[in-house]
């Protein structure tokens, strides 16, 4: 073997090891970004689920959407029941039940007491006033 087939075999070894250390680096950008992109989505899911426990009360444990629906409904009911002559507004009632008031979640009720009024379970002594019917 002469110098020059030496060389030659040397730059083939260097010229598939350089192809493989650029493959393998390809390889290392593709996954620190897929790292990253799974690393901000856990760190995305970990604040949904700290806000979302925020918002349950303590000492209930995280139900399905519609038992939870269900409890709120009960309670609000229940409040009723308890106060058959009081009247409640709507940010009155959070209060009363420890719920959010927030408008959004306000909004919520809103929506539900309409519900229970529609169905004659309370009636709506004036805009925003809310008891249950006698």
């Amino acid at each position: 073997m002469n110098v020059s087939e030496l060389l030659r075999l040397l730059q083939t070894e260097h010229d598939e090891t350089a192809a493989q250390a650029g493959n393998l680096r390809e390889q290392i950008e593709r996954l620190t970004t897929a790292l990253k992109e799974t690393e901000d989505r856990l760190a995305e899911l970990a604040a949904t689920r700290k806000v979302i426990d925020g918002l349950t009360s303590p000492g209930h444990a995280t139900a399905p959407a519609e038992a939870a629906t269900a409890t709120v409904y009960q309670r609000i009911v229940n409040t009723f029941n308890e106060h058959p002559g009081k009247v409640f507004r709507v940010h009155d009632l959070h209060e009363h039940l420890g719920l959010p008031t927030d408008e959004p979640s306000v909004n919520v009720t809103r929506s539900r007491l309409g519900r229970l009024v529609r169905q004659g379970l309370l009636e709506q002594p004036g805009r925003g006033r809310y008891q249950k019917r006698t």
